[in-house]
Protein backbone atom coordinates (compact mmCIF):
# COMPACT_ATOMS: atom_id res chain seq x y z
CA UNK A 1 0.00 0.00 0.00
CA UNK A 2 1.06 3.36 -1.43
CA UNK A 3 0.73 6.49 0.93
CA UNK A 4 0.50 10.27 -0.46
CA UNK A 5 1.87 13.29 1.66
CA UNK A 6 1.16 16.76 2.26
CA UNK A 7 2.82 19.91 1.52
CA UNK A 8 4.20 20.30 5.01
CA UNK A 9 4.72 16.84 5.77
CA UNK A 10 7.21 16.92 2.64
CA UNK A 11 8.82 20.34 3.24
CA UNK A 12 9.42 18.99 6.49
CA UNK A 13 11.04 16.14 5.65
CA UNK A 14 13.42 17.91 2.67
CA UNK A 15 14.63 20.14 5.58
CA UNK A 16 15.94 17.71 7.38
CA UNK A 17 17.66 16.19 4.97
CA UNK A 18 18.73 19.40 3.54
CA UNK A 19 20.74 20.13 6.63
CA UNK A 20 22.45 17.13 5.95
CA UNK A 21 23.59 17.65 2.41
CA UNK A 22 25.71 20.22 0.65
CA UNK A 23 23.35 23.17 -0.58
CA UNK A 24 21.51 22.94 -3.78
CA UNK A 25 21.63 18.91 -3.53
CA UNK A 26 18.30 18.25 -3.78
CA UNK A 27 17.18 20.88 -6.52
CA UNK A 28 19.90 18.69 -8.74
CA UNK A 29 19.12 15.70 -7.65
CA UNK A 30 14.77 16.69 -8.94
CA UNK A 31 16.25 18.16 -11.39
CA UNK A 32 17.78 15.41 -13.19
CA UNK A 33 14.76 12.99 -12.64
CA UNK A 34 12.38 15.93 -14.21
CA UNK A 35 15.07 16.07 -17.24
CA UNK A 36 15.39 12.48 -17.79
CA UNK A 37 11.35 12.20 -18.21
CA UNK A 38 11.79 15.05 -20.81
CA UNK A 39 14.07 13.22 -22.85
CA UNK A 40 11.74 10.52 -23.21
CA UNK A 41 8.99 12.17 -23.99
CA UNK A 42 10.99 14.35 -26.90
CA UNK A 43 12.51 10.87 -28.30
CA UNK A 44 15.48 10.89 -30.28
CA UNK A 45 17.53 12.74 -31.81
CA UNK A 46 17.53 15.50 -29.11
CA UNK A 47 19.22 18.24 -30.80
CA UNK A 48 16.77 20.52 -32.89
CA UNK A 49 14.27 19.77 -30.09
CA UNK A 50 13.04 22.81 -28.43
CA UNK A 51 11.77 23.31 -24.80
CA UNK A 52 10.37 26.09 -22.65
CA UNK A 53 10.56 26.39 -19.61
CA UNK A 54 7.39 28.29 -17.42
CA UNK A 55 9.46 29.31 -14.63
CA UNK A 56 8.23 30.94 -11.16
CA UNK A 57 10.32 32.47 -8.15
CA UNK A 58 10.22 29.44 -5.99
CA UNK A 59 12.30 26.02 -5.53
CA UNK A 60 10.02 24.71 -8.78
CA UNK A 61 11.36 27.06 -10.68
CA UNK A 62 14.86 26.30 -9.70
CA UNK A 63 13.89 22.92 -10.60
CA UNK A 64 12.88 23.94 -13.90
CA UNK A 65 15.86 25.42 -14.54
CA UNK A 66 18.41 22.92 -13.67
CA UNK A 67 16.52 20.55 -15.50
CA UNK A 68 16.83 23.03 -18.78
CA UNK A 69 20.83 23.19 -17.73
CA UNK A 70 20.69 19.39 -18.53
CA UNK A 71 18.40 18.86 -21.70
CA UNK A 72 20.73 22.16 -23.08
CA UNK A 73 23.88 20.08 -22.37
CA UNK A 74 21.92 16.94 -24.43
CA UNK A 75 21.95 19.50 -27.41
CA UNK A 76 18.22 20.68 -26.62
CA UNK A 77 17.41 24.58 -27.44
CA UNK A 78 16.23 25.33 -24.17
CA UNK A 79 14.33 28.85 -23.25
CA UNK A 80 13.39 30.16 -19.91
CA UNK A 81 10.01 31.74 -19.55
CA UNK A 82 10.71 33.95 -16.63
CA UNK A 83 7.56 34.84 -14.44
CA UNK A 84 9.25 37.27 -12.55
CA UNK A 85 12.68 37.86 -13.91
CA UNK A 86 13.73 39.42 -10.40
CA UNK A 87 12.97 36.75 -8.14
CA UNK A 88 14.12 33.66 -10.37
CA UNK A 89 16.58 31.15 -8.84
CA UNK A 90 19.67 32.47 -9.72
CA UNK A 91 21.87 30.12 -9.66
CA UNK A 92 19.71 27.96 -12.04
CA UNK A 93 19.66 30.85 -13.98
CA UNK A 94 23.46 31.40 -14.31
CA UNK A 95 24.07 27.39 -15.24
CA UNK A 96 21.12 27.70 -18.18
CA UNK A 97 22.84 30.89 -19.45
CA UNK A 98 26.27 29.47 -18.56
CA UNK A 99 25.08 26.07 -21.27
CA UNK A 100 23.85 28.72 -24.17
CA UNK A 101 19.98 28.51 -22.82
CA UNK A 102 18.03 31.38 -23.53
CA UNK A 103 15.80 33.28 -21.07
CA UNK A 104 12.95 36.01 -22.48
CA UNK A 105 10.36 37.96 -19.55
CA UNK A 106 6.91 36.21 -19.52
CA UNK A 107 5.51 39.86 -20.25
CA UNK A 108 7.70 39.78 -23.75
CA UNK A 109 5.44 39.82 -26.58
CA UNK A 110 7.51 37.22 -27.56
CA UNK A 111 7.00 34.37 -24.85
CA UNK A 112 3.43 33.34 -26.22
CA UNK A 113 5.24 31.99 -29.13
CA UNK A 114 8.34 30.61 -27.60
CA UNK A 115 6.03 28.30 -25.88
CA UNK A 116 3.68 27.43 -28.98
CA UNK A 117 6.92 26.74 -30.93
CA UNK A 118 8.25 24.17 -28.82
CA UNK A 119 7.91 20.13 -28.55
CA UNK A 120 7.88 20.35 -24.65
CA UNK A 121 6.93 22.87 -22.10
CA UNK A 122 7.93 22.40 -18.37
CA UNK A 123 5.66 24.16 -15.86
CA UNK A 124 8.16 25.20 -13.27
CA UNK A 125 5.52 27.98 -11.98
CA UNK A 126 4.03 27.10 -8.54
CA UNK A 127 5.82 24.15 -6.41
CA UNK A 128 3.97 22.76 -3.31
CA UNK A 129 3.34 25.33 -1.46
CA UNK A 130 1.55 27.47 -4.16
CA UNK A 131 -2.20 28.41 -3.57
CA UNK A 132 -5.09 29.55 -5.76
CA UNK A 133 -4.94 30.02 -9.26
CA UNK A 134 -2.22 30.90 -11.84
CA UNK A 135 -1.49 34.73 -11.78
CA UNK A 136 -0.27 36.62 -14.83
CA UNK A 137 1.48 35.89 -16.90
CA UNK A 138 0.78 32.41 -16.13
CA UNK A 139 -2.24 31.82 -18.01
CA UNK A 140 -1.65 33.43 -21.52
CA UNK A 141 1.10 31.72 -21.22
CA UNK A 142 -0.22 27.95 -20.41
CA UNK A 143 -2.93 28.89 -23.05
CA UNK A 144 -0.36 28.75 -25.85
CA UNK A 145 0.63 25.46 -24.93
CA UNK A 146 -3.14 24.31 -24.99
CA UNK A 147 -4.04 26.16 -28.17
CA UNK A 148 -0.90 24.91 -29.74
CA UNK A 149 -0.95 21.35 -28.81
CA UNK A 150 2.36 20.94 -27.07
CA UNK A 151 2.62 18.90 -23.90
CA UNK A 152 3.63 20.13 -20.18
CA UNK A 153 5.32 18.01 -18.34
CA UNK A 154 4.72 19.22 -14.39
CA UNK A 155 7.43 19.62 -11.97
CA UNK A 156 6.07 18.27 -8.80
CA UNK A 157 1.90 19.17 -9.83
CA UNK A 158 0.69 20.75 -11.97
CA UNK A 159 0.86 24.24 -11.19
CA UNK A 160 -2.77 26.42 -10.12
CA UNK A 161 -4.09 22.78 -8.41
CA UNK A 162 -3.49 23.02 -4.65
CA UNK A 163 -1.06 20.32 -3.38
CA UNK A 164 -3.20 19.12 -0.11
CA UNK A 165 -7.15 19.25 -1.54
CA UNK A 166 -6.56 18.69 -5.59
CA UNK A 167 -8.63 21.81 -5.72
CA UNK A 168 -8.92 23.98 -9.17
CA UNK A 169 -10.08 28.17 -8.37
CA UNK A 170 -9.22 29.28 -11.89
CA UNK A 171 -6.42 29.08 -14.47
CA UNK A 172 -4.34 26.09 -14.00
CA UNK A 173 -2.52 23.39 -15.81
CA UNK A 174 -3.20 20.30 -17.19
CA UNK A 175 0.04 18.55 -17.42
CA UNK A 176 0.56 15.37 -20.15
CA UNK A 177 2.49 13.89 -17.54
CA UNK A 178 4.11 15.00 -13.95
CA UNK A 179 7.58 14.36 -12.29
CA UNK A 180 7.15 14.71 -8.64
CA UNK A 181 9.81 14.60 -5.65
CA UNK A 182 10.56 11.99 -2.65
CA UNK A 183 6.78 10.99 -2.88
CA UNK A 184 3.04 11.49 -3.83
CA UNK A 185 1.51 14.31 -2.49
CA UNK A 186 -2.52 14.12 -2.47
CA UNK A 187 -2.88 16.03 -5.35
CA UNK A 188 -1.88 13.04 -7.74
CA UNK A 189 -4.86 11.15 -6.64
CA UNK A 190 -7.66 13.73 -5.98
CA UNK A 191 -6.69 15.65 -9.26
CA UNK A 192 -4.92 12.87 -11.53
CA UNK A 193 -6.47 13.50 -14.14
CA UNK A 194 -4.75 17.18 -14.08
CA UNK A 195 -1.68 15.74 -13.70
CA UNK A 196 -1.38 12.61 -16.01
CA UNK A 197 1.07 9.70 -15.38
CA UNK A 198 2.91 10.57 -12.33
CA UNK A 199 6.65 9.69 -11.91
CA UNK A 200 7.87 9.17 -8.14
CA UNK A 201 11.55 10.94 -8.18
CA UNK A 202 13.43 9.30 -5.24
CA UNK A 203 15.24 12.11 -3.26
CA UNK A 204 16.15 10.64 -0.24
CA UNK A 205 13.11 12.31 1.87
CA UNK A 206 11.68 8.83 2.48
CA UNK A 207 13.70 8.23 6.43
CA UNK A 208 12.43 11.32 7.17
CA UNK A 209 8.89 11.23 6.60
CA UNK A 210 6.17 10.76 9.28
CA UNK A 211 3.10 8.12 8.62
CA UNK A 212 1.00 9.21 5.28
CA UNK A 213 -1.70 11.66 5.41
CA UNK A 214 -3.77 8.95 3.33
CA UNK A 215 -3.17 5.93 1.42
CA UNK A 216 -3.51 4.71 -1.97
CA UNK A 217 -4.59 1.18 -2.44
CA UNK A 218 -2.64 -1.27 -5.44
CA UNK A 219 -3.91 -4.34 -6.77
CA UNK A 220 -1.62 -6.54 -4.40
CA UNK A 221 -3.30 -4.98 -1.56
CA UNK A 222 -6.64 -5.97 -2.79
CA UNK A 223 -6.01 -9.59 -4.03
CA UNK A 224 -4.51 -10.43 -0.47
CA UNK A 225 -7.60 -9.35 1.43
CA UNK A 226 -10.22 -10.93 -0.98
CA UNK A 227 -11.58 -13.55 0.43
CA UNK A 228 -11.19 -16.66 -1.52
CA UNK A 229 -12.85 -20.11 -0.33
CA UNK A 230 -10.35 -22.63 0.99
CA UNK A 231 -10.98 -26.26 0.97
CA UNK A 232 -12.67 -26.80 4.49
CA UNK A 233 -15.11 -23.76 3.34
CA UNK A 234 -18.66 -23.96 2.57
CA UNK A 235 -21.59 -21.72 1.55
CA UNK A 236 -21.96 -20.22 4.73
CA UNK A 237 -18.56 -20.26 6.30
CA UNK A 238 -17.59 -17.71 4.15
CA UNK A 239 -20.40 -15.60 4.62
CA UNK A 240 -23.97 -14.86 4.00
CA UNK A 241 -25.08 -11.28 2.65
CA UNK A 242 -28.38 -9.82 3.13
CA UNK A 243 -29.54 -7.21 0.65
CA UNK A 244 -32.81 -4.85 1.53
CA UNK A 245 -33.29 -2.51 -1.09
CA UNK A 246 -35.45 -1.95 -3.98
CA UNK A 247 -39.24 -1.29 -4.46
CA UNK A 248 -42.05 -1.12 -7.04
CA UNK A 249 -40.37 2.46 -7.81
CA UNK A 250 -37.36 0.83 -7.65
CA UNK A 251 -36.38 -2.49 -8.84
CA UNK A 252 -33.36 -2.21 -10.51
CA UNK A 253 -31.97 -1.25 -7.70
CA UNK A 254 -32.28 -4.46 -5.83
CA UNK A 255 -31.03 -6.54 -9.06
CA UNK A 256 -28.02 -4.71 -9.50
CA UNK A 257 -27.37 -4.57 -5.35
CA UNK A 258 -28.04 -8.23 -4.65
CA UNK A 259 -26.24 -9.52 -8.25
CA UNK A 260 -23.00 -7.66 -7.06
CA UNK A 261 -23.11 -9.33 -3.93
CA UNK A 262 -23.28 -12.32 -5.85
CA UNK A 263 -20.27 -11.86 -8.41
CA UNK A 264 -18.55 -10.59 -5.66
CA UNK A 265 -17.62 -13.81 -3.32
CA UNK A 266 -18.22 -17.51 -3.21
CA UNK A 267 -21.07 -17.49 0.11
CA UNK A 268 -24.83 -16.93 -0.11
CA UNK A 269 -26.78 -14.01 -0.54
CA UNK A 270 -30.52 -13.55 0.73
CA UNK A 271 -32.59 -10.80 -0.34
CA UNK A 272 -35.26 -8.87 1.76
CA UNK A 273 -37.86 -6.56 -0.26
CA UNK A 274 -40.70 -6.04 -2.61
CA UNK A 275 -38.86 -6.76 -5.83
CA UNK A 276 -38.17 -10.09 -5.09
CA UNK A 277 -39.94 -11.20 -7.73
CA UNK A 278 -37.35 -9.55 -10.20
CA UNK A 279 -34.02 -10.71 -8.23
CA UNK A 280 -36.00 -13.99 -8.05
CA UNK A 281 -35.89 -13.97 -12.16
CA UNK A 282 -32.27 -12.79 -12.76
CA UNK A 283 -30.53 -14.22 -9.44
CA UNK A 284 -31.95 -18.22 -8.96
CA UNK A 285 -29.36 -18.57 -6.43
CA UNK A 286 -30.58 -16.08 -4.19
CA UNK A 287 -32.76 -16.80 -1.33
CA UNK A 288 -35.39 -14.84 -1.28
CA UNK A 289 -38.30 -13.11 0.56
CA UNK A 290 -40.69 -10.31 0.91
CA UNK A 291 -40.22 -9.51 3.88
CA UNK A 292 -37.32 -8.79 6.26
CA UNK A 293 -38.55 -10.61 8.91
CA UNK A 294 -37.99 -13.90 7.02
CA UNK A 295 -34.86 -13.34 5.54
CA UNK A 296 -33.18 -15.97 7.95
CA UNK A 297 -29.52 -15.32 9.54
CA UNK A 298 -26.74 -13.29 7.44
CA UNK A 299 -23.20 -11.95 8.28
CA UNK A 300 -24.09 -8.64 6.99
CA UNK A 301 -26.53 -6.44 5.51
CA UNK A 302 -26.52 -3.85 2.33
CA UNK A 303 -29.57 -1.74 2.86
CA UNK A 304 -30.55 1.31 1.37
CA UNK A 305 -30.62 1.25 -2.59
CA UNK A 306 -34.21 2.36 -3.79
CA UNK A 307 -36.05 1.62 -0.47
CA UNK A 308 -38.00 5.04 -0.42
CA UNK A 309 -37.49 7.12 2.50
CA UNK A 310 -41.36 6.72 3.64
CA UNK A 311 -42.06 5.26 6.97
CA UNK A 312 -42.06 1.68 5.36
CA UNK A 313 -37.92 2.44 4.32
CA UNK A 314 -37.25 3.69 7.94
CA UNK A 315 -38.62 0.67 9.75
CA UNK A 316 -36.41 -1.39 6.83
CA UNK A 317 -33.54 0.22 7.75
CA UNK A 318 -34.22 -0.14 11.80
CA UNK A 319 -34.52 -3.22 11.69
CA UNK A 320 -31.75 -3.76 9.27
CA UNK A 321 -29.48 -2.10 12.82
CA UNK A 322 -31.26 -3.64 14.73
CA UNK A 323 -30.05 -7.25 13.23
CA UNK A 324 -26.73 -6.35 14.93
CA UNK A 325 -24.25 -7.35 11.87
CA UNK A 326 -22.28 -5.40 9.56
CA UNK A 327 -23.87 -3.50 7.64
CA UNK A 328 -23.29 -0.50 4.16
CA UNK A 329 -26.08 2.07 4.55
CA UNK A 330 -26.32 3.31 0.92
CA UNK A 331 -29.04 5.68 -0.95
CA UNK A 332 -32.14 6.12 0.63
CA UNK A 333 -31.02 4.40 3.88
CA UNK A 334 -28.23 7.65 4.07
CA UNK A 335 -30.52 9.85 3.33
CA UNK A 336 -33.14 8.03 6.37
CA UNK A 337 -30.32 8.39 8.47
CA UNK A 338 -30.01 12.21 8.14
CA UNK A 339 -33.44 13.03 9.19
CA UNK A 340 -33.77 10.89 11.82
CA UNK A 341 -31.26 11.21 15.24
CA UNK A 342 -32.39 7.89 16.59
CA UNK A 343 -30.78 6.50 13.96
CA UNK A 344 -27.91 8.32 13.80
CA UNK A 345 -26.78 7.41 16.95
CA UNK A 346 -28.01 3.50 16.01
CA UNK A 347 -25.05 3.13 13.75
CA UNK A 348 -22.53 4.94 15.92
CA UNK A 349 -19.93 3.27 16.99
CA UNK A 350 -20.72 -0.08 14.83
CA UNK A 351 -19.08 -2.34 11.81
CA UNK A 352 -20.97 -0.08 9.21
CA UNK A 353 -20.63 1.71 6.14
CA UNK A 354 -22.15 4.75 4.77
CA UNK A 355 -21.42 5.30 0.86
CA UNK A 356 -22.74 9.14 -0.19
CA UNK A 357 -22.33 10.95 -3.28
CA UNK A 358 -21.61 14.48 -2.28
CA UNK A 359 -25.01 15.73 -2.44
CA UNK A 360 -26.32 12.75 0.14
CA UNK A 361 -23.47 13.68 2.09
CA UNK A 362 -24.20 17.15 2.09
CA UNK A 363 -27.54 16.19 3.86
CA UNK A 364 -25.88 14.25 6.74
CA UNK A 365 -22.93 15.85 7.01
CA UNK A 366 -22.60 19.40 5.59
CA UNK A 367 -21.26 20.43 2.41
CA UNK A 368 -18.10 18.63 1.06
CA UNK A 369 -16.01 21.27 0.12
CA UNK A 370 -12.79 21.46 -1.81
CA UNK A 371 -11.02 19.51 0.62
CA UNK A 372 -12.94 15.84 0.34
CA UNK A 373 -10.03 13.91 2.43
CA UNK A 374 -10.44 16.49 5.55
CA UNK A 375 -14.59 16.23 4.94
CA UNK A 376 -14.43 12.34 4.58
CA UNK A 377 -12.80 12.59 8.18
CA UNK A 378 -14.95 14.90 10.11
CA UNK A 379 -17.97 12.88 8.90
CA UNK A 380 -16.20 9.35 9.91
CA UNK A 381 -15.37 10.71 13.20
CA UNK A 382 -18.85 12.24 13.88
CA UNK A 383 -20.91 9.66 12.60
CA UNK A 384 -18.72 6.71 13.99
CA UNK A 385 -19.12 4.97 11.05
CA UNK A 386 -16.68 4.43 8.08
CA UNK A 387 -17.61 6.81 5.38
CA UNK A 388 -16.91 6.75 1.71
CA UNK A 389 -17.19 9.62 -0.25
CA UNK A 390 -17.89 8.79 -3.62
CA UNK A 391 -16.95 10.67 -7.15
CA UNK A 392 -13.75 10.41 -9.86
CA UNK A 393 -11.37 10.28 -6.71
CA UNK A 394 -13.04 7.63 -3.97
CA UNK A 395 -11.93 8.71 -0.41
CA UNK A 396 -12.83 6.72 2.32
CA UNK A 397 -12.26 7.36 6.11
CA UNK A 398 -12.38 5.35 9.56
CA UNK A 399 -13.45 6.79 12.62
CA UNK A 400 -9.91 6.06 14.13
CA UNK A 401 -8.47 9.00 11.13
CA UNK A 402 -7.32 6.65 8.63
CA UNK A 403 -7.92 7.04 5.09
CA UNK A 404 -7.17 6.02 1.14
CA UNK A 405 -7.81 7.51 -2.03
CA UNK A 406 -8.77 5.85 -5.26
CA UNK A 407 -8.60 7.97 -8.57
CA UNK A 408 -10.62 6.08 -10.83
CA UNK A 409 -8.57 5.82 -14.31
CA UNK A 410 -11.87 6.31 -15.87
CA UNK A 411 -15.41 8.17 -15.05
CA UNK A 412 -17.73 5.76 -16.81
CA UNK A 413 -18.75 4.34 -13.31
CA UNK A 414 -20.70 7.58 -13.03
CA UNK A 415 -24.19 5.99 -14.39
CA UNK A 416 -27.23 5.13 -13.09
CA UNK A 417 -27.15 2.23 -10.78
CA UNK A 418 -23.56 2.14 -10.51
CA UNK A 419 -23.53 2.79 -6.51
CA UNK A 420 -26.09 0.20 -6.27
CA UNK A 421 -23.39 -2.20 -7.93
CA UNK A 422 -20.97 -1.37 -5.34
CA UNK A 423 -22.90 -0.96 -2.45
CA UNK A 424 -23.32 -4.50 -3.17
CA UNK A 425 -19.98 -5.64 -3.44
CA UNK A 426 -19.85 -3.79 0.12
CA UNK A 427 -21.86 -5.93 1.68
CA UNK A 428 -20.35 -9.15 0.55
CA UNK A 429 -16.90 -8.05 1.71
CA UNK A 430 -18.40 -7.37 5.21
CA UNK A 431 -20.14 -10.30 5.30
CA UNK A 432 -16.78 -12.63 4.55
CA UNK A 433 -15.34 -10.95 7.38
CA UNK A 434 -13.40 -7.84 5.95
CA UNK A 435 -13.59 -4.86 8.46
CA UNK A 436 -15.17 -1.69 7.48
CA UNK A 437 -12.20 0.24 5.83
CA UNK A 438 -10.54 -2.43 3.74
CA UNK A 439 -14.35 -3.83 2.42
CA UNK A 440 -14.94 -0.17 1.49
CA UNK A 441 -11.58 0.64 -0.31
CA UNK A 442 -11.18 -2.66 -1.87
CA UNK A 443 -14.57 -2.66 -3.04
CA UNK A 444 -14.22 1.06 -4.53
CA UNK A 445 -11.22 -0.51 -6.51
CA UNK A 446 -12.74 -3.52 -7.90
CA UNK A 447 -15.56 -0.89 -9.04
CA UNK A 448 -13.57 1.33 -10.47
CA UNK A 449 -11.52 -1.26 -12.19
CA UNK A 450 -15.10 -3.07 -13.21
CA UNK A 451 -16.76 0.65 -14.68
CA UNK A 452 -13.41 0.82 -16.92
CA UNK A 453 -13.60 -2.42 -18.19
CA UNK A 454 -16.70 -2.90 -19.18
CA UNK A 455 -16.74 0.58 -20.98
CA UNK A 456 -13.96 -0.22 -22.77
CA UNK A 457 -14.13 3.21 -24.21
CA UNK A 458 -17.42 3.54 -24.52
CA UNK A 459 -20.63 4.16 -22.01
CA UNK A 460 -21.77 1.03 -20.50
CA UNK A 461 -24.59 0.78 -18.25
CA UNK A 462 -24.62 -0.58 -14.41
CA UNK A 463 -25.56 -4.16 -15.64
CA UNK A 464 -22.33 -4.00 -17.52
CA UNK A 465 -20.46 -2.84 -14.60
CA UNK A 466 -21.71 -5.88 -12.75
CA UNK A 467 -21.19 -8.42 -15.18
CA UNK A 468 -17.01 -7.27 -14.95
CA UNK A 469 -16.97 -7.58 -11.29
CA UNK A 470 -15.55 -11.55 -11.50
CA UNK A 471 -13.23 -10.89 -14.79
CA UNK A 472 -11.57 -8.08 -12.56
CA UNK A 473 -11.67 -10.83 -10.17
CA UNK A 474 -9.61 -12.69 -12.46
CA UNK A 475 -7.04 -10.46 -13.19
CA UNK A 476 -6.32 -10.26 -9.76
CA UNK A 477 -5.26 -14.32 -9.81
CA UNK A 478 -6.80 -14.42 -6.23
CA UNK A 479 -4.72 -17.72 -4.17
CA UNK A 480 -6.14 -19.54 -1.28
Amino acid sequence: MDGVWTADQVRAAEGALMAELPEGTLMRRAAFGLAVTATRMLGTPLPGTRVALLVGSGDNGGDALWAGYELRRRGVGVTAVLMNPERAHPAGLVALRRVGGRVVAGTDPAAPQVVRRAQLVIDGIVGISGRGALRDPAPALVAAADEAGVPILACDLPSGVDCDTGAVAGPAVTAAATVTFGTRKPVHALAADRCGPVRVVDIGIGPYLPEPHAHLLEAADVAARWPVPGPADDKYTQGVTGVAAGSATYPGAAVLATGAAVLATSGMVRFAGSAADRVRARWPEVIVTDTFAAAGRVQAWTVGPGIGTDAAGRDLLAAVLDAGVPACVDADAITLLARHADLREAVRGRPIVITPHAGEFARIAGEVGPDRVAAARRAAAELGVTVLLKGNTTVVADPDGRALVHPSPTSWAATAGSGDVLSGIIGALLAAGLEPWWAAGCAAWVHARAAGLAAAGAPAPATAIQGAIPEVLRQLDLRA
